[in-house]
């Protein structure tokens, strides 16, 4: 048996920093830490920080009054920092810069007028936040939700779209959004991540050439279930797995080449571990394109000084 390894792969710079807050937040300021909803979408990430103190709400009415919340990297809406607010909550935002672009832009485009839709899927905390920029922003799942939507100005309409869409699927909406909607606007960058799209791209590079394609990563991560789609739509059968423990044997039988990535919410160790746990004669690496992003730790106004400071960094200061 051989192991392909998909590279890029794991965890993207957004996560990286997301965790990294919360790690550091937890050093500074000891236990309890809130954090409103999960993190990051890693079934394992969240148990290791609930482990070390982390408490993990669905919403800010289970945290005290004045305590340490942090916002996950998926972003929230402005009504959730009003609230926050509101309770003298000390927050930490850990929403990733690539989804802040997507907020901004849907403030932007509803400031000169324009009809937002959003495309992304339902219930998806990122797309709660961005739905929540702004009034009126229409959420659009499924193409063939286009025929029937309604807009007050059909000359001033404007896109966004979740950062961790498949590309292909989205070019396709896009287009018949286009078709409807001749002078849509859209970002002047694609909304959807650096991170998902080499991930993405480095699938559909080993899928022909496997047997068998397994996803390290968590049935609530967007990213990871769309790289599992990517390896199908080549033909191949993938499965999504947690970890080594969720391997069926009976996916192996004939199998000589297994490819593996993992979604960018997954750390690295469990891929580790599924190679571990596979054995193979031979693994090899096809890498598509180097990632060498990293984020900025963001200025943070609260009541705790040294928290802040270490929150704040400076210019060229990375999560470590």
């Amino acid at each position: 048996m051989e192991v392909l390894l998909a590279a890029p792969r794991s965890y993207c710079a957004g996560v990286e920093r997301a965790v990294g807050m919360v790690e550091r937040a937890l050093r500074l300021h000891g236990s309890p830490v809130y954090v409103r909803r999960q993190i990051v979408h890693n079934a394992h990430v969240v148990a290791g920080l609930e482990a070390r103190g982390v408490i993990f709400v669905d919403e800010l009415d289970a945290v005290p009054d004045g305590a340490v919340v942090v916002f996950s990297a998926h972003g929230v809406a402005p009504a959730v920092r009003a609230e926050a607010a509101r309770r003298d909550l000390d927050v930490i935002d850990a929403t990733c810069p690539l989804v802040a672009k997507v907020h901004a832009e849907a403030r932007r485009f509803a400031a000169r007028g324009d009809t937002v839709l959003l495309i992304g899927h339902e219930g998806h905390d990122e797309v709660e936040g961005t739905l929540g920029q702004v009034p009126g922003v229409q959420l659009i799942s499924e193409i063939s939700e286009i025929p029937d939507l309604r807009v007050p100005d059909p000359r001033r309409v404007s896109y966004l779209t979740q950062t961790t869409l498949a590309a292909d699927e989205t070019t396709a909406v896009v287009t018949a959004l286009r078709a409807k909607f001749p002078d849509l606007s859209g970002p002047d960058t694609s909304d959807i991540c650096y991170a998902t799209t080499n991930r993405q791209e480095a699938v559909s590079a080993i899928a022909p050439a496997c047997d068998l394609v397994l996803v390290v990563g968590s049935a609530n991560s967007s990213n990871s279930v769309r790289l599992v789609e990517v390896a199908r739509r080549h033909g191949t059968p993938a499965h999504l797995i947690e970890d080594a423990g969720e391997i069926d044997p009976g996916w192996l039988d004939g199998v000589h080449t297994i490819g593996l990535t993992a979604g960018a919410s997954a750390p690295p160790h469990l891929v580790d571990e599924v190679i571990t746990a596979l054995n193979p004669a031979r693994v090899t690496e096809h890498r598509v394109t180097d990632e060498n992003i990293t984020f900025v730790l963001p200025g943070k106004p609260g009541k705790s000084e040294n928290l802040r400071r270490s929150l704040s960094g400076t210019p060229t200061e990375t999560v470590p």
